[in-house]
């Protein structure tokens, strides 16, 4: 059975006309006839009823087509992602993350990654956890750093690392001093929290129902820096990972004793949908990057 003997055969199957079906694969009528015939003998039953002016399908013929349909369908789909996707040196990648990750550790990372693949492009999307969790559900973005609140059913998660949330306060706060602090000891703080849709104020509020802890929550931000500079300003406390730079932060990180205080970050893809060679590629180069540093603190992997 030749690939060209399918072909044929599904041109002739939806026009049900030799001369026709002929003319539309470029073919003479009397090589279109042998192919079909040769096919039929090959599968030892008869294709087309040619009794008749039109040539119908037999009912051996109805069961055949959209298997063969099928076929011809995948073997396109496997061409044109060979033709298309065949260099993993170039090409466009998608990539999503949370607000609270923006400025810990990316642009390092793509840093480094552009010096080795200096013709790959990236279309970057930051944006809340909510947004970012249905752009993966539909297939909208290649690949996205999330923590595991936003995983879905149709949504594979690879671990990368976990980081340590301190409850961050102002240099001239009583309780600077402290070693280390529960959540119970903040709950006449004033809080200043991400907002709802954010994944990390989701753990934020986990943790503090676990401790008992409800202070009150006077200002919702998208940004971490934000929400550090209100503390520095002396308005509140927040519960956040440590940055990486606090040298112009009148600001103190203090450890929480209870409950534990960490957040697991890991990649994300859609897995209806196969990644491009140079999402491959960046996806290879984040977990060789975090290999053998699992539950390190960020401020170590960059």
């Amino acid at each position: 059975m030749e690939l060209n003997q399918l072909q044929y055969f599904r041109i002739m199957a939806h026009v049900q006309h030799f001369t026709k079906a002929a003319k539309e694969a470029s073919i003479s009528q009397s090589a279109l006839s042998r192919s079909i015939a040769k096919l039929e003998d090959e599968l030892g039953v008869p294709l087309f009823d040619r009794s008749k002016r039109d040539a119908c399908l037999t009912r051996q013929g109805r069961i055949l087509l959209p298997h063969v349909e099928r076929a011809l369908e995948e073997l396109e789909t496997a061409r044109e992602e060979l033709s298309d996707r065949d260099d993993e040196d170039e090409g466009v990648i998608n990539l999503s993350f949370p607000h609270s990750l923006a400025g810990h550790f990316l642009p390092t990372l793509l840093g480094q990654f552009h010096r080795e693949h200096p013709h790959i492009r990236f279309i970057l999307n930051q944006h809340n956890s909510a947004y970012l969790a249905k752009q993966l559900a539909d297939g909208a973005t290649d690949l996205c750093f999330c923590s595991t609140i936003m995983t879905t059913d149709r949504v594979v998660w690879n671990y990368l690392w976990s980081e340590e949330l301190f409850l961050a306060v102002p240099k001239s706060h009583p309780l600077a001093e402290r070693e280390s602090l529960t959540l119970k000891d903040i709950e006449k703080e004033p809080l200043i929290a991400m907002k709802p849709s954010h994944s990390l104020r989701l753990l934020s509020d986990q943790l503090f129902e676990t401790a008992g802890s409800h202070p009150q929550i006077i200002f919702e931000g998208n940004d971490i820096n934000t929400l550090a500079g209100l503390v520095s300003a002396g308005l509140g406390v927040s519960l956040i990972p440590q940055l990486l730079d606090t040298t112009e932060l009148d600001i103190v990180f203090i450890p929480v004793s209870f409950p534990l205080c960490r957040r697991s970050i890991g990649l994300a893809w859609n897995t209806t949908q196969s990644l491009s060679p140079a999402a491959v590629a960046f996806q290879q180069f984040i977990f060789h990057h975090f290999a053998g540093r699992r539950g390190k603190h960020l401020t170590s992997l960059t």
